[in-house]
């Protein structure tokens, strides 16, 4: 979203005095009366401009006065910052970040200059440089400001973001943990993170592989609105990540419940979640009631899916009946011997025998040897 220009200039205008409070500082060597006055008409005219032309008129006024006074004595030079801190304003009303960047750095540079006013005129520099685009000067002089000096929440908010631009990840995870206060819900007394701080400090602290604290970011924008697909799924991945499973199965609950995630492969991620979280009864349930529905098709890896859910969850008649329809669908030797062998382990041994015996018949040699065992070793007898 774009920033109106005015609210730009009331910003970057606010990190400095005006030319005329400048003018009479402490420090700051005293000027002449028509200098003062020529400041004090310069500012009023550029704060009445209203059309492009007047205020480029007014920006190569105050560069003209500036070039005039270079050379001269402490007073000169004084002025000379002056005009070029008014030229600097100038130019930002007119959407020339790199000229008004330039011209304070100018006014930076010239000799006389207390430290106070030049550390000021570096934070201006500064905001001027990110909003050029220029994200490594601007990030560059920020960052030494900010280690001078205790800044505002903004300034930690345009560094980071300056840091995440240039994919100095590290960079901007440190530059986060530097806040005023913390990014913790427990940090109760601060003001509540817009949507995209939030989308910001999860992408730098994700790519620094802080996945705990990407997830915690995820999850409090979460909580604030409902959002896209993307961010409910990039919530689950990063829980997963993390080895949390049920988390990552109670996140995409919530997000299905919101109707948020939905259709095919949502549905099965769904399914598989539950059995990776644990809850394979429950990813039994949505997977058999899927497949009745016909909200999923009815294929031999998804009866498969079925079958081993069935068997996690202990649901022994069911795993067993679900291997059945796997062996039959497929016709292959080792999903009777798999049936077999399970219905063995359970003491089921009619069942067992008559998977083993088709196994056998489809050219199982593990198949025989099973039933050489059971008949030598009856249920009772085990």
């Amino acid at each position: 979203m774009k920033v109106p220009t005015a609210s730009i200039y009331r910003l970057l205008v606010g990190l400095l005095l005006t030319a005329i409070t400048t003018a009479h500082c402490l420090a700051a060597p005293s000027l002449p009366g028509g200098i003062l006055r020529d400041l004090e008409s310069v500012e009023q005219d550029l704060a009445a401009a209203d059309g492009s032309d007047d205020i480029l008129a007014l920006e190569n006024r105050a560069l003209s006065q500036a070039k005039r006074l270079a050379g001269g004595n402490d007073a000169d030079r004084w002025a000379r910052a002056l005009y070029l801190q008014l030229a600097s304003q100038a130019a930002v009303r007119r959407d020339a970040y790199d000229d008004a960047a330039k011209h304070i750095a100018t006014a930076r540079g010239v000799r006389g200059v207390d430290a106070a006013m030049q550390s000021r005129w570096q934070h201006w520099e500064a905001s001027l440089r990110l909003r050029a685009g220029q994200q490594a000067k601007g990030a560059e002089l920020l960052k030494a400001w900010l280690d001078e000096h205790s800044g505002e929440a903004d300034d930690y908010w345009r560094l980071a973001n300056a840091q995440a631009r240039l994919k100095r990840w590290s960079s901007a995870a440190a530059t986060l943990e530097k806040l005023p206060g913390a990014l913790s819900d427990a940090a109760a007394d601060q003001e509540p993170l817009s949507e995209s701080r939030m989308m910001l400090a999860a992408s730098i602290y994700q790519h620094a592989g802080e996945d705990e604290k990407a997830l915690t970011m995820i999850e409090r924008l979460l909580a604030g609105a409902s959002h896209d697909e993307a961010t409910w799924r990039r919530a689950a991945g990063l829980a997963q990540r993390l080895g949390r499973d049920a988390h990552a199965a109670a996140l995409w609950e919530a997000g299905w419940r919101q109707g948020v995630l939905s259709g095919e492969a949502a549905l099965e991620r769904r399914i598989r979640l539950h059995l990776q979280a644990g809850t394979p009864a429950r990813a039994a349930e949505l997977l058999a009631n899927a497949l009745d529905e016909g909200a999923l098709d009815d294929t031999l890896a998804r009866r498969r899916l079925l079958a081993r859910a069935y068997e996690r969850a202990r649901a022994r008649s069911s795993a067993l009946e679900a291997w059945r329809q796997v062996a039959k669908q497929s016709g292959e030797a080792e999903d009777w011997l798999y049936l077999g062998q399970l219905a063995a382990q359970w003491g089921k041994d009619p069942d067992a025998n008559q998977a083993l015996s088709r196994a056998q018949s489809l050219g199982s040699e593990q198949a025989a040897a099973w039933l050489d065992y059971l008949d030598q070793h009856p249920l009772e007898q085990r």
